[in-house]
């Protein structure tokens, strides 16, 4: 199961773009940054977020969390959900104030509530770990299907794990492949490889092994170290592809570079190994 974190990939994005201030900050001119300043000065909540961003990344000024956290909570107290969320991920990670999940979780609920959907995914992951609020997964899947029906790729897998495993809804492998491909089409690599197990065992859709092949491929390129090695076994078995074994061993090998590591593979390895005689 993929790792549910907050949503850093994500944060990332929000700090090149908020509300009024829409241009990156690394195409603004300091003329630009200098009227973000004087706006933020005056109470401007779009340009305190901005402002939050610069001193978060470091650009146009010394980086300084504290300083971010300053003009995120100048700017979330006048309900500017981007800062609001911001000001959450900045509670979470203990990142220029001190860590607290209460904190975090406040801040993400500000934000979801205003529809945005790093933040209702954020949210989720909350209720499903139980960090600052009591763990529920029925809650957490509902604030995933807010952030996942808005697109959000990974309230998207998260939503379909939580069918896969019937947390906080009844177990089904048809809504968890239905979940996981909108993530996967997207490009997330863990969502590819989950669709392609499914497709593997018939699990949720008709048992497929060239599909399979197809998303393990997919997730392999973008170097995911589990699909690199099933698909690394496809080609051994000649599974949904024409069999290979020396392709085999070669994504065997960029798994186990790749940080997959257990008794099976090492087992497998080495007997491609001495079948081929490399």
């Amino acid at each position: 199961m993929k790792a549910r974190i907050i949503c850093s990939v994500s944060f990332a994005l929000v700090l090149l773009a908020t509300g009024f201030f829409l241009l990156p900050i690394l195409s603004k001119t300091q003329s630009d940054m200098d009227a973000i300043r004087k706006a933020a000065e005056q109470g401007h909540a779009e340009a305190q977020c901005s402002l939050g961003n610069m001193y978060y990344s470091g650009e146009g000024v010394t980086k300084d969390y504290a300083e971010a956290a300053t003009w995120y909570r100048k700017a979330a107290e006048q309900g500017q959900a981007v800062a609001q969320y911001s000001l959450g991920f900045m509670y979470y990670t203990g990142e220029g104030v001190t860590k607290d999940y209460a904190e975090a979780a406040k801040w993400f609920r500000k934000a979801a509530e205003q529809g945005l959907a790093v933040a209702q995914c954020s949210l989720g992951n909350m209720y499903y770990y139980g960090e600052g609020v009591t763990k529920d997964y029925a809650e957490a899947v509902a604030w995933y299907r807010k952030a996942a029906e808005q697109g959000n790729a990974e309230a998207q897998y998260f939503l379909g794990d939580m069918y896969y495993y019937g947390k906080g809804v009844t177990k089904d492998y048809a809504e968890a492949a239905t979940w996981f491909r909108k993530a996967a089409e997207q490009g997330d690599a863990v969502a590819q490889c989950r669709l392609g197990g499914m497709y593997y065992y018939g699990q949720g859709v008709t048992k497929d092994y060239a599909k399979a092949a197809t998303w393990f491929r997919k997730a392999a390129e973008q170097g995911h170290a589990v699909a690199q090695f099933r698909l690394g076994l496809m080609y051994s078995n000649g599974q949904g592809v024409i069999k290979n074994e020396v392709d085999g061993l070669a994504w065997w090998y960029l798994a186990k570079s790749n940080g997959y590591d257990s008794d099976v593979a090492d087992r497998d390895i080495q007997q491609a190994e001495k079948k081929l005689g490399t």
